[in-house]
């Protein structure tokens, strides 16, 4: 994969800058954080090199100056509001987030549910949360937020939530998603700090869409597609354009929320320390690109397997045809359309040919294989299996796992797990392959090229089961689907 993101300056010049952030306000910053601290599998692969964990491993940098708050909205716990991408529900996140956290030797100081009001899932989350010895505090909605800021600040508004106390001069404020009150709680903590006698600061950490990029740069562009459903739209700054003469780039919420926030620091501060959005944030992704080229072509692959996810989530009954009409004009904007993912036309070909389903892969030198559903095993299992052999230099033609092998497999899926489906899934062949690795040094040398697939494009003609969808993802195959289903059945699993 060639890289068009510098991930070492990045850690350097994100810390540093964050460092400034923190003494700008005499030692106490309130950062919100949006977007994925562990995993940001979108960064990664629109700014190839970026690496997913590379913000928290960046917040390690500075760990001894960093508390970390969690912050959960009491309606998302009362709605078992779900992570897509993590199939668990929000407050289970919190749990996940706590440990992961922890492992990385930072600190959480504690968890505030926001938007209390007196929901009993939350009372029970709250509790929960208790016994295992953490910290939890609550901050309620406020009549007319964000406008009514004569409310807001005052006793009645911001004086009724909880102060949330804490030690280290920087405090992160995260969630498990969106619409959890971040903001709200960063800005709450300074009216308190305020009349603590306290000099404190806020800033935002949100890495896209890049500030310093062109409005319509294709990693711009993949941000606004990546938020579909959200109906973000980046935008010019047009406070920073004013007070700086200077373009920059930001999205509607932060600019549309800007002049309330703004008031809203003054009331607290007596003043507001900036003059735009984008002086909130603290973002130095933009500085770390180093080969534009790579970034687009990247960029633009995002936008269009976006595309394909909108079609499906809409097939699957979890989207909509809004969605997938903004990304059609993403698609015009970038000046792109599926030709640019061969993969597509490929596992099209195969389909065709067979009348079945059919998935392509294509290699990082630009090969590109094909897995056919046969008796055995379904097309995403032989479309592995097919890669492999390609990048050890095996001849497809040799079976890397016995016939006489599978066949017993198939035998429990039906007989005693009741499966209704004999071919093997993808997981299931991964698994023989590595039991036929011990005795077979052919099997083995395509095992060993497993993390070879890492960042390669694939597409399905059908929509895949979770299963083989699920390995494909961790094996970090950058996937698309067209959107049907194998069978005409209503259920589909």
């Amino acid at each position: 994969m060639r890289v068009g993101f510098d991930n070492d300056k990045y850690l350097e010049t994100q810390s540093l800058h964050i460092r400034e952030r923190i003494a700008q306000f005499g030692g106490k910053l309130y950062l919100e954080f949006g977007g994925k601290l562990f995993d940001d599998h979108h960064a990664a692969r629109v700014l190839p090199g970026f690496a997913p964990d590379s913000k928290i491993k960046m917040l390690t940098q500075l760990k001894d100056q960093v508390e970390i708050v969690i912050a959960i909205n009491a309606a998302d716990i009362e709605k078992n509001k779900v992570r897509g991408d993590l199939g668990i529900t929000y407050d289970v996140d919190v749990l996940r987030l706590i440990d992961a956290f922890r492992g990385m030797g930072l600190l959480v100081g504690s968890v505030v549910i926001t938007r209390y009001a007196a929901q009993s899932a939350a009372d029970v989350f709250q509790h929960r949360l208790e016994d295992l010895g953490i910290k939890v505090y609550r901050h309620y909605s406020i009549e007319g937020y964000p406008h009514n800021i004569p409310l807001i600040v005052s006793d009645e508004g911001y004086g009724k939530n909880q102060f949330i106390e804490t030690a280290r001069p920087l405090v992160v404020v995260t969630a498990p998603g969106p619409g959890s009150g971040k903001m709200a709680v960063c800005l709450s903590q300074l009216y308190h700090e305020h009349r603590r006698g306290v000099k404190a600061g806020y800033a935002k950490f949100e890495t896209f869409p890049i500030w310093n990029l062109p409005l319509n740069h294709p990693v711009n562009l993949a941000y606004e597609a990546a938020t579909a459903d959200l109906n973000d739209v980046n935008m010019i700054d047009p406070f920073h354009l004013a007070a700086y003469g200077v373009t920059t780039v930001n999205y509607n919420r932060d600019v549309e929320v800007f002049p309330v926030l703004s008031a809203l620091f003054e009331t607290i501060t007596g003043e507001s320390p900036y003059k735009s959005p984008t002086d909130m944030g603290v973002n130095m992704v933009g500085s770390c690109i180093v080969d534009d080229d790579v970034v687009c072509a990247a960029a633009r692959q995002e936008i269009v397997r976006r595309y394909y996810e909108a079609l499906c989530d809409r097939r699957e009954g979890r989207g909509s045809d809004e969605a997938v009409y903004k990304l059609e004009l993403l698609m015009k904007q970038a000046k792109v359309d599926a030709s640019i993912r061969p993969v597509i036309a490929a596992s099209l070909a195969v389909a065709e040919e067979t009348g079945a389903p059919a998935v392509a892969i294509e290699l990082p030198d630009g090969r590109v294989v094909t897995g056919k559903t046969t008796d055995l095993m379904g097309a995403s299992a032989g479309a592995l299996l097919n890669a492999l052999k390609t990048l050890a230099g095996i001849e497809k033609a040799v079976h890397l796992i016995s016939p006489d092998a599978i066949l017993p497999i198939q035998k429990v899926k039906v007989e005693h797990l009741g499966s209704s489906n004999p071919r093997l899934h993808s997981d299931e062949v991964l698994i023989a392959l590595a039991i036929s690795a011990t005795s077979n040094p052919v099997a083995a040398k395509a095992l060993d090229q497993l993390a070879r697939l890492r960042d390669c494009q694939a597409h399905a003609t059908v929509i895949l089961s979770a299963t083989d969808s699920a390995i494909y993802k961790k094996l970090g195959l950058q996937m698309t689907c067209e959107p049907q289903y194998e069978t005409n059945k209503l259920y589909h699993r």
